[in-house]
């Protein structure tokens, strides 16, 4: 059977539902009010993000006439508007949130947030001297007439739109970047750098009456799409990365209210950025809320989350890893028990004397990454070194090619992957000369090897010393290094080829098993569901009569509980204090269930277009990782459930025990 296009759920109006869910925790009174703030300025990065690189997409798309409907039926030009429409929505929300809500509780926190005018005359005179002293010499007025025309300005960057009493008289001035934008006042009062820079804005226009500054701030196209075929691929992602800041237009934040001069001046930005009225977003109080990601005055703790602090790893407390890894394998799950397993095995190999080899993938890794430097440690003392750096992470481009240099600098084998495909595959092998020959040591993982998002994503990561293992690791980095083609692996599945192979091939599976009669089923968690095959696939699984239970924390394109064709299918997303980030799947398989970790998502891009791994668990490992699902699915505080039309729900848990799943796996551990 084949399906239709109302079948699917559009995958742009399907992030956008994801990111409502977030908004959602900002709204949940029950949360510390700076957590509230900490997810109101998430869901604007996401929303920047978004529209930087999914919007720019379409917008190109739509420029250049393309008419080709996706899955969902709908081309880039109807998408366009209703991604408008909804963003449009959003974007009120997230602000009322903050204004009617959060800012106005902070304040009987004694936390406030003043306007120029209604400062005291301390706090007007410190001002006025922190303006004089180290604002002004910052600020640069770009005039804009006849001789000098509309400047390029950096995109995401806050900036003032200056009018003055003569009408032709335009000019645009940049807030600051390398100094706070939170200014703080006497307590605990605080004011923006922007209120500060329009109440002196004429200083910087002696001669002329500044009639009007309204701050506004615009996104670009942020996609790295192709590179030149020729040249150095280091220099050409760095040029690719300076020239983001200055991509196309794509969407204009200014301030509500303004006076019909300021409107006049916001006609202005339209026509030189070329965007239409619809692009406009009029922001209601301050402009972009990523402000508040790091937004915690000392003396408040009270209005954050307590610290959970990691949980040690017990099979490795006092032990040399490779000694534990000989005698059984180890699963670890992230944040709830520490990174440092992972680094520890890292810096371990390092100094191993017997140690021979270290190789490893890197895809992101924080700015001051402990991994990286007990690898360069390791090429330090002697070890062979191979660092597989993906260049082309979005975002981390520049980070990613920082650390590359430096690995090339200690002596390393930096290598940059497969041409046309991103690896982001999470590997790290270790070879070991001990008494009885060569071993390996695998470490596999779900997440990247970045020792600050650890502490704020949930992964797992699998360490073990199988021989099985061993060989298939080894053969997936001699094809990433070199020409080798492998024709087959012991255990792991790899994309772009044997991933979706094994992948179609248990979700069949499980439906032969439902028409036989059999166990059948499929329990899977991941990030994100938008390949319509796979789609396809557990449809018609599910009307054989296989049960089938998804937790996606993202996008979802697949409709559960459609008559006839999903019926058996729940989707359910959890939003909770760390980000949902492990993919496991768990296939029913008859009744002797088969159970993978994987680094893809079901998503095209994952399955086709990168370098991924599935690799199956055993014994404990496997039984924990159905624990982990099982209290997903059982969470009653977190979870939100899939209506058919794409829209998500809490599930009352009215009478039910109190489950919230983030809490139950941490105290598990600890």
């Amino acid at each position: 059977m084949t399906f239709d296009s109302e079948h699917y759920i559009n995958r742009e109006l399907s992030w956008l539902a994801f990111n409502e869910r977030v908004l959602e925790e900002a709204r949940d009174e029950s949360l510390p009010l700076l957590e509230r703030l900490k997810f109101l300025a998430i869901a604007s990065s996401n929303l920047d993000e978004f529209f930087m690189v999914r919007v720019a997409g379409l917008m190109d798309k739509a420029a250049a006439g393309v008419t080709v409907r996706d899955p969902s039926g709908l081309t880039a030009e109807e998408q366009l508007r209703l991604v408008g429409e909804k963003a449009q929505h959003f974007v009120r929300a997230q602000h009322e949130c903050l204004n009617r809500s959060v800012l106005p509780a902070l304040e009987q926190e004694g936390i406030s947030f003043a306007k120029f005018a209604e400062l005291n005359d301390t706090e007007r005179e410190f001002i006025g001297r922190y303006f004089s002293n180290t604002i002004y010499p910052i600020l640069t007025p770009m005039a804009i007439d006849r001789n000098r025309p509309f400047p390029l300005l950096k995109a995401k960057a806050l900036h003032l739109i200056v009018v003055t009493a003569d009408a032709d008289k335009i000019a645009v001035v940049q807030v600051p970047t390398v100094i706070p934008r939170i200014i703080p006042l006497s307590g605990e009062r605080y004011i923006f750098l922007e209120e500060v820079i329009r109440e002196f804005i004429g200083r910087l226009f002696a001669g002329h009456e500044v009639r009007e500054a309204s701050v506004f701030r615009i996104l670009r196209d942020a996609d790295i799409n192709q590179l030149d075929a020729e040249g150095d691929l280091i220099d050409g992602i760095e040029e690719s990365v300076r020239r983001r800041k200055w991509g196309e237009p794509v969407r204009l934040e200014t301030e509500r209210g303004m006076s019909p001069l300021s409107n006049q001046a916001r006609r202005f930005l339209c026509e030189e950025f070329k965007l239409d009225e619809n692009d406009v977003y009029e922001i209601d109080g301050a402009l972009d809320l990523t402000v508040w990601m790091n937004f915690a005055p000392k003396g408040f703790e009270r209005l954050q989350n307590p610290p959970l602090t990691p949980v040690a790893v017990e099979a490795f407390k006092d032990r040399c890893p490779f000694e534990v890894l000989c005698e059984r394998d180890v699963l670890v799950h992230h944040p709830y028990e520490s990174f440092e397993c992972v680094v520890g095995f890292v810096k371990a190999a390092a100094a191993d004397p017997r140690v021979l080899a270290i190789k490893q993938t890197l895809y992101r890794v924080s700015g001051s990454s402990p991994i990286v430097e007990a690898l360069i440690e390791a090429v330090a003392n002697g070890k062979q070194v191979t660092a597989l750096v993906e260049l082309m992470a979005r975002f981390d481009e520049e980070n990613n090619i920082t650390w590359a240099k430096r690995l090339e600098a200690s002596g390393a084998h930096v290598v940059y992957g497969l041409s046309g495909l991103k690896t982001h595959c999470k590997l790290c092998l270790v070879v070991r000369n001990e008494d009885d020959g060569i071993r390996r040591y695998v470490h596999l993982g779900t997440g990247n090897y970045n020792d600050s998002t650890a502490r704020l994503y949930t992964d797992l990561g699998y360490f073990t010393s199988k021989e099985t293992f061993g060989q298939d690791i080894s053969s997936l980095f001699n094809m990433l290094t070199g020409y080798s083609t492998s024709s087959g692996f012991n255990r792991i599945s790899v994309a772009p080829e044997g991933l979706r192979r094994m992948l179609l091939r248990h979700i069949e599976q499980e439906e032969k098993n439902a028409r036989d009669g059999k166990p059948a089923g499929i329990t899977a968690k991941l990030n994100a569901l938008t390949d319509t095959t796979v789609i396809d696939a557990l449809y018609r699984a599910s009307q054989a009569g296989a049960r089938i239970r998804l937790i996606v924390r993202g996008i979802c394109c697949l409709r559960s509980g459609l008559p006839g064709i999903s019926e058996n299918i729940t989707v359910v997303s959890i939003i909770d204090r760390f980000l949902e980030h492990a993919r496991i799947f768990c296939f029913e398989n008859g009744g002797s269930p088969r159970v993978y970790l994987s680094s893809a998502d079901w998503m095209r891009r994952n399955l086709d277009q990168r370098v991924e791994i599935a690799f199956p668990l055993d014994g404990e490992s496997r039984k924990r990782a159905v624990e982990i699902l099982e209290i997903g699915l059982a969470d009653t505080e977190k979870q939100r459930v899939q209506n058919s039309d794409g829209t998500y729900y809490r599930k009352s848990n009215a009478g039910e025990k109190s489950v919230r799943s983030q809490m139950v796996l941490y105290e598990l551990l600890s």
